[in-house]
């Protein structure tokens, strides 16, 4: 049951999410370690959304972050800095 209510959280996040959101964070990657709502290597973006400014989120694509989400570390993100105020954006549609 927990799942299936998980599922249909998720589900109606991403409904409400607009298209480009998960363009520009598929672009770069990002869903390869981070999801909506189901935690993969790196935290959801629900929590990233709920926990980092916009000024942290731009810090840890250019700068990376070790530690604030538990042991694993995100390496920076160069050729993302570029559309970094879209994957802020993005990350914040998500929340």
């Amino acid at each position: 049951m927990k799942t299936a209510l998980t599922c249909l959280a998720a589900a109606a996040v991403l409904a409400a999410a607009p298209a480009w959101a998960d363009d520009v964070l598929a672009k770069h990657k990002c869903t390869t370690c981070h999801d909506v709502a189901k935690k993969k290597m790196g935290p959801t973006w629900k929590e990233i959304a709920a926990r980092a400014s916009d000024a942290d989120i731009r810090a840890a694509l250019q700068k990376g972050v070790k530690g604030k989400y538990g042991k694993a570390a995100m390496p920076a993100q160069p050729k993302a800095v570029a559309d970094a105020d879209a994957i802020v954006k993005a990350i914040k549609a998500l929340k």
